[in-house]
């Protein structure tokens, strides 16, 4: 496929923006998200004025788990003043957070178009005396909760915990593997000083942590927090004007199989149909690819990406993280040089994967930059609704 018939080449992320990041904070959502969108808009060297598009994930007004949601399209528009010419409510089977204003760019029904997502998961665990569960909130099992409550699977970690044990135990991987993703994901966070844990962690840490839902411990778990991120994104022709535009090289969302994770058939292969969507409409290859952003809901997540991107074969990924130097700052593939959400924060849905994407192919990382960074991969999501990309330096 020639790249002048790819809509992505239409589009570029102009700005990224985010909020304070926290376990706790004391602002509330639509502060959170004002704050992000408004930095977005400064970073991509634009104005209020110059935005046409906005769009939330997750869509609607309304969370749909405690602290799952901030401000609406409605209380952002209208603190704002902003005139629209295209508007979204975006839900997770868009899989990549600006695959719809890249859309919406790239057709001309925006010019730029922005979009966030705010989490105030922090304060709904500390509020819950733990961490908000999917079966917490409902009165009454329907739909797939009708299987899952009834046995105890009333959180994700426990509804994938089966999928780790399973993947674990038919290519021979290790806890004492595993460990190294998110140790070595700690000590990128000490680099980063908007990350919630910065503190080293070492491998008896790991081993001697509480199991949550075994094999997973609680360092395997992504990090609620309260904090906003926003991304503009731009029509391709606008780049003259600003900022520092980052290029969209190719995108890709696929569901495969039955979208519900009881129902999944393969428990050691997840995001493959949305790689190799990805690799079919670009010339680049997993080789080419400079730093890593890969979703860490969970630790067995990345592992799932790194296979599924083709970074390493099938069965492999434990091999690949083991001992770090692979995935660490100056090794050959860097790996979630935030710290990712499992000592950055749980921003979720690869907005903050995508800001440290864009931060790395500006140079503008600090002390965790990748030197000579061209290409990033970004993936959003631990399975069924599976996204990937690839983002490129101007």
């Amino acid at each position: 496929m020639r790249g002048t018939e790819l809509f992505e080449r239409r589009a570029v992320i102009s700005g990224i923006g985010q909020s304070a990041i926290g376990r706790r904070l004391d602002r509330s959502g639509l502060q959170l998200t004002l704050d992000a969108v408004l930095a977005a808009v400064e970073d991509a060297g634009l104005t209020v004025g110059d935005i046409d598009g906005l769009a939330m994930f997750p869509g609607g007004g309304a969370a749909n788990l405690p602290g799952y949601a901030g401000g609406n399209l409605y209380e952002v528009q209208d603190a704002l003043r902003i005139t629209t010419t295209w508007r979204q409510g975006v839900v997770e089977g868009m899989a990549l957070p600006f695959y719809g204003p890249a859309q919406a760019v790239a057709t001309g029904q925006a010019r730029h178009a922005v979009i966030w997502r705010t989490v105030k998961e922090g304060s709904a665990a500390r509020a819950a005396g733990g961490r908000p569960a999917y079966g917490s909130t409902k009165p009454a099992a329907e739909g797939p909760l009708a299987w899952l409550l009834p046995i105890g699977m009333l959180s994700p970690v426990v509804q994938v915990a089966p999928y780790a044990t399973r993947f674990m135990h038919e290519f021979g991987v290790t806890r004492e593997q595993l460990a190294w993703i998110p140790l070595t994901q700690r000590a990128h966070a000490g680099l980063n000083p908007d990350a919630v844990y910065r503190a080293p962690l070492t491998l008896d840490d790991y081993l001697g942590a509480r199991m949550i839902s075994s094999p997973m411990c609680l360092y395997d778990c992504d990090v609620p927090v309260d904090g906003a991120t926003a991304i503009v994104v731009s029509a391709a022709e606008t780049a003259p004007d600003l900022r520092a535009p980052v290029r969209i090289e190719v995108m890709a969302g696929v569901v495969e199989g039955r979208p519900s994770w009881e129902q999944w058939e393969d428990m050691g292969r997840v995001g493959h149909g949305a790689a190799r969507a990805m690799w079919a409409r670009t010339g680049l290859r997993p080789g080419d690819v400079d730093v890593a952003q890969l979703y860490d809901g969970f630790t067995i997540e990345v592992v799932w990406w790194l296979e599924a991107m083709g970074f390493c074969g099938t069965g492999e990924a434990g091999a690949f993280v083991d001992g770090g130097e692979r995935i660490a700052l100056g090794g050959e593939l860097p790996l979630n040089t935030w710290g990712g959400q499992l000592s950055g924060g749980r921003l979720h849905a690869a907005f903050g994967h995508t800001a440290e994407a864009v931060r790395q192919l500006r140079g503008e990382a600090g002390a965790r930059q990748v030197a000579g960074a061209r290409v990033a991969a970004v993936t959003s999501v631990g399975g069924i609704e599976a996204g990937a990309a690839l983002l490129t330096g101007w």
